[in-house]
């Protein structure tokens, strides 16, 4: 599978990978359901995987990667990149290291291999619908939330950090902040929508933009810069 060499990143990335959401239907458990899926989509050749704290799939996801290593159908965990992201309750400084250690236990492993910020903000209360309440949303500590980031690649608990959801304009607030830019940037892609002329123009530093598919739920890569923006 072709991969992608990112800056300020340890490991290349797959060029496709597959989301995941734990999801249920009637008469199935769906944390085995999704692990006995993720499981096929390591024999089937998907290298690439992400997760989050809201997605619920940390724990099917580690448990598959363990399974697959079991069966041979990767020789180890090395042969896999895992995507997962800091979640808006864990955006302050003082927690994002042990959200992201927490995350690894969760998965089963010693190292994630690209961690996100998930949104440019941050909620005080546990989210229990939405949209949601707009008393509980605030603005991002970028500096310092970043800080925190930077802290986690430092301790080698993964391999890269990234921002996912950010606009031009945030992306070019934590740029003028970080000490680590970010490889990556995830961001929705509809077929009526699209950000991605907003997050090129005028975009002069190199990193990823890393589109989501929402209707078919896979991800996939391609490079940002001057290059693809046709500057």
């Amino acid at each position: 599978m072709q991969q992608v060499t990112l800056k300020n990143c340890d490991k290349p990335m797959p060029a496709i990978g597959m989301g995941t959401v734990l999801s249920s239907r009637p008469g199935a458990d769906p944390s085995e359901t999704m692990k006995s899926t993720l499981l096929e989509a390591i024999k089937a050749g998907y290298r690439h995987f992400d997760t989050t704290f809201i997605y619920q799939s940390k724990k099917p996801l580690g448990g598959a990667i363990v399974e697959a290593i079991h069966l041979g159908f990767v020789k180890s965990r090395d042969e896999l990149f895992i995507t997962t992201k800091l979640w808006c309750t864990f955006a302050q400084r003082d927690q994002i290291v042990g959200a992201c250690k927490l995350s690894l236990r969760e998965l089963q492993l010693e190292y994630v291999d690209m961690y996100l910020i998930h949104h440019p903000l941050r909620v005080s209360e546990t989210i229990q619908k939405f949209p949601v309440p707009k008393e509980i949303i605030h603005p991002l500590d970028i500096k310092g939330v970043w800080e925190g980031m930077e802290e986690c690649k430092n301790l080698g608990l993964t391999k890269g950090i990234g921002v996912s959801n950010f606009s031009r304009k945030k992306l070019e607030e934590l740029l003028s902040v970080t000490k680590i830019p970010p490889a990556v940037n995830q961001s929705n892609t509809f077929t009526v929508l699209t950000v991605e002329d907003e997050l090129c123009k005028g975009s002069k530093n190199q990193f990823l933009i890393h589109r989501f598919i929402c209707i078919i739920r896979i991800h996939y890569r391609s490079e940002l810069g001057a290059e693809f923006c046709g500057e």
